[in-house]
């Protein structure tokens, strides 16, 4: 008799965003991405931290203050690295993120064809940078699903 226990799909999928997220050094926001193609094959992860070469020790991590002495002018999104991870045709994906993706993220994900984004939160829905995000995703045909949430845990023994 087989395990009638198994996670979904959607559960397997952020699974993998969320645990990706913990691998981000940022002190306050810890965003991962997994995309994955239309037969469920995941192509791609990615978190939020700094670019290749530039040292998360030196890193600024601060969100407010003069702009060069914040993080916003340094870090890479989980979107974004999840899709530049990639070295292939990303058309007609989906996306499974922990947080609704920003405007730059939204660009992004349109110019690298995926088709669906599957958020966890959308704690900044009343930003502007999310209301553009919106504006872009439903002009451009990307659809925008809330993740089903379970309440399922599971625990890693690592």
């Amino acid at each position: 008799m087989k395990n009638s226990d198994y996670i979904s799909w959607d559960e397997y999928f952020m699974g993998i965003a969320l645990l990706s997220a913990k691998r981000s050094k940022d002190p306050n926001t810890q965003v991962g991405a997994c995309i994955v193609s239309n037969d469920n094959r995941i192509l791609s992860i990615g978190y939020n931290g700094a670019p290749r070469g530039l040292h998360d020790d030196i890193m600024k991590w601060d969100r407010e203050g003069d702009f060069l002495n914040t993080k916003y002018a340094y870090v890479c999104h989980g979107e974004l690295n999840a899709i530049l991870n990639y070295r292939g045709d990303l058309s007609g994906s989906k996306i499974y993120v922990g947080l609704f993706p920003c405007n730059e993220c939204a660009k992004a994900i349109i110019q690298a064809g995926i088709k669906e984004v599957i958020y966890k939160e959308d704690k900044y829905a009343d930003s502007d940078n999310v209301k553009a995000s919106k504006m872009m995703f439903d002009t451009c045909g990307v659809k925008y699903t809330l993740y089903n949430k379970t309440d399922r845990e599971i625990n890693l023994k690592l």
